[in-house]
């Protein structure tokens, strides 16, 4: 996200003809502001002079202009946090985040008595694209990975890339045959949807892992077991890949 620049939080001061500095902001202040003030702060009218009244609205302009510099910099801190919360490439969560929000399921799963998945995908094949094609073109294919699982989970659903070329996604209120179906339809979503790299389609495929939480547990031991079975997938989609080559021969 591109955060807009904004002007200096000090306006520019001048000097008046009697030799006072005044803020551009003191001019908004009006006498019945002060009057309004003055009757909440008990100051008798004999004592509301010239050079009270004055003092007063340069006070009051200055309480102004802080409230309005304060505004400003909790604005640009909740987009700073917000950019802090995502992956620079994708704009997705970031592991960060991600792990936040998986630890608000498993409060909410605890407190309810319901249950969750953690899916977890790794790109495979990623190193290849970056090898032949280059890194732009391994940029390319994990943003198209990303928008295609970003159109085909519900918006309760989180989506991060939890390394290189992993990403989980946490479905809430759901079971494992439930998770282990969600999985599986996005992988094949994956596999038949090729990325198109300056006119070359380039088939992609990824492989999965999905643990069930029903409540408070590890946090990093939970995204663990999700990867460990993905992993373990891997490794038997790798050893009937060389099977069938061994039997071609």
């Amino acid at each position: 996200m591109k955060v807009e620049k904004t002007g200096p939080l000090r306006g520019p001061q001048g000097v008046t003809p009697a030799g006072r500095r005044t803020t551009d902001q003191s001019a908004a202040v009006s006498l019945e502001s002060v009057e309004d003030v003055t009757s909440v702060m008990g100051i008798p009218e004999g004592e509301l002079t010239p050079k009270v009244r004055q003092a007063l609205l340069e006070l009051m302009a200055e309480v102004d202009r802080l409230r309005r510099e304060l505004s400003v910099f909790k604005e640009r801190v909740s987009l700073l946090e917000h950019e802090a919360d995502r992956d620079p490439l994708l704009a997705i969560a970031n592991r960060r985040a991600f792990v936040r929000h998986l630890a608000r399921m498993m409060a909410y799963a605890e407190r309810y008595g319901s249950t969750g998945c953690i899916l977890y995908f790794d790109l495979d094949g990623l190193k290849q694209i970056n090898d032949s094609e280059g890194h732009a073109a391994g940029d390319g294919a994990l943003r198209h990975v990303a928008e295609l699982f970003l159109g085909n989970i519900r918006e309760s659903d989180i989506l991060g890339r939890l390394g290189g070329d992993e990403f989980g996604i946490l479905l809430a209120q759901t079971g494992l045959k439930a998770g282990k179906e969600k999985a599986e339809l996005l992988a094949k979503l994956i596999q038949g949807h090729p990325f198109d790299w300056k006119g070359k389609a380039m088939p992609l495929s990824v492989s999965y892992g999905v643990h069930l939480f029903e409540g408070r547990e590890d946090i990093d031991n939970a995204i663990a077991a999700a990867d460990q079975e993905m992993y373990a997938q891997k490794r038997e989609r790798k050893a009937a890949a060389d099977d069938s080559g061994e039997n071609d021969t």
